[in-house]
């Protein structure tokens, strides 16, 4: 049984391992946040207003996701599901270094293009991170202390002599 278990394991890893080695040996991103901004020229000459911002339908969870997008691209902003004076300054902000029409507010095109650029950036500061090393199964586990240290024990012999066959 043992034997399948393992033959399973590694017709299952082997794919990841082949597919992937290109990818390991790529290390990290060196393009530049910023390089990966690129404006659809046909949204820049559109100009956002209150009415074109209530046409998206931004509900408070919406907004939120707005806000941490423009947090992740590094125009700071409180999260908190509503568009006051200093969320939409930063809207304006993240509109004029797109080479947007200015307003604070969003259309639906800019909107579409923040979600983007901030997934992307996303998904690059993960690919960026180092990996993080895994400690012992000893240190993974919760701290009990002695006490719990002396249930684990009752309750594997316990289980050991009372367990199934």
């Amino acid at each position: 049984m043992r034997v399948w278990i393992v033959a399973l394991s590694v017709l299952a890893i082997l794919p990841g391992i082949l597919i992937g080695a290109d990818a390991a040996l790529a290390g990290p991103s060196t393009t530049p946040r910023a390089a990966t901004a690129i404006a659809d020229p046909a949204t820049l000459s559109d100009e956002a207003t209150r009415e074109t911002e209530d046409r998206i339908g931004l509900d408070k969870r919406k907004r939120r996701d707005v806000q941490r997008g423009l947090t992740r691209l590094g125009f700071d902003t409180k999260v908190n599901g509503r568009f006051d004076e200093k969320t939409r300054a930063v809207i304006l902000r993240w509109q004029a270094a797109r080479d947007y029409p200015a307003t604070g507010f969003l259309n639906t095109p800019q909107h579409l293009a923040l979600l983007s650029e901030s997934a992307s950036a996303a998904q690059a500061s993960v690919s960026e991170r180092p990996a993080r090393r895994r400690s012992s199964a000893r240190h993974q586990r919760g701290s009990g202390g002695p006490i719990a240290a002396i249930g684990g024990a009752v309750g594997g012999v316990v289980g050991g002599v009372f367990g199934r066959r």
